[in-house]
C-alpha cells in the first residue's frame, strides 16, 4: 500500500523506490549500450569517447553497412550458382540428343548434337555404321556453345546396300532417340 502525505503527494518511500527502479533502468541501458559498442569495429581514429547517441548512430550505420554487404554477397552467390547451373546444363542430359541424317545418293551425312555427357553416342553411331557395312570417310567433333556437335560423312560401298540404307538410318535414329540403348 502506498503511503500518502498530506495533499495527495506520494510518500518518500514510494519516491525512493521509483528513483531506484529508474536508476536500475538507466544502468541496464548503459550496460546494453556498452555491449553494443564493444561489438563495433573501432572506427574512432581520434580515440574520443562518443556520446550514447553517437554510439547508437555508429551501430545503426554499421548494421546497415553489414546488411548491404550481405545483400551483395547473396547476389554474388546467386550469380555464381546461376553460372554453375548453366555450365552444368551444358553437360546435363536435360536436353535430348538430336540427330539429323542426310542421304545423298550413296553418301550419308550424320549430324549429332548432344551434351558433353553423351559424347559416347557418336562413337556408337560410328560403330553402328560399321556393323551396317557403311564406311565412315570422316568424323569431326566440336564444342559449339552449349552442346557438342559431331559430324560424320559415310559412303555406302555396294549398290545392293542402297535398299538397306533406310533401315540403317532408322536404327541410328532409334539409338539416338533411345539415348544410348544398344540396338
Amino acid at each position: 500500500m502506498a503511503h500518502h502525505q498530506q495533499g495527495g503527494q506520494p510518500s518518500s518511500t514510494e519516491g525512493i523506490e521509483r528513483r531506484i527502479v529508474e536508476k536500475n533502468r538507466r544502468n541496464h541501458m548503459k550496460d546494453l549500450c556498452s555491449k553494443l559498442n564493444s561489438l563495433l569495429p573501432n572506427n574512432n581514429p581520434r580515440g574520443e569517447a562518443l556520446s550514447r547517441a553517437d554510439q547508437i548512430d555508429e551501430a545503426t550505420n554499421y548494421i546497415k553497412n553489414l546488411e548491404t554487404k550481405v545483400k551483395m554477397a547473396q547476389e554474388k552467390k546467386e550469380s555464381l550458382m546461376q553460372r554453375k547451373r548453366s555450365r552444368s546444363d551444358c553437360s546435363s542430359t536435360s536436353e535430348a540428343p538430336k540427330t539429323e541424317i542426310r542421304e545423298m545418293g550413296s553418301s550419308l551425312q550424320i549430324i549429332l548434337t548432344c551434351g558433353l555427357d553423351n559424347q559416347f553416342m557418336f562413337s556408337e553411331v560410328i560403330r553402328i555404321l560399321h556393323e551396317e557395312n557403311i564406311e565412315v570417310k570422316s568424323a569431326h567433333s566440336s564444342l559449339a556453345g552449349n552442346p557438342m556437335l559431331h559430324v560424320g560423312h559415310a559412303e555406302i560401298q555396294q549398290p545392293f546396300q542402297l535398299g538397306t540404307t533406310a533401315m540403317s538410318i532408322e536404327r541410328l535414329k532409334r539409338f539416338v532417340d533411345g539415348r544410348g540403348e544398344n540396338f
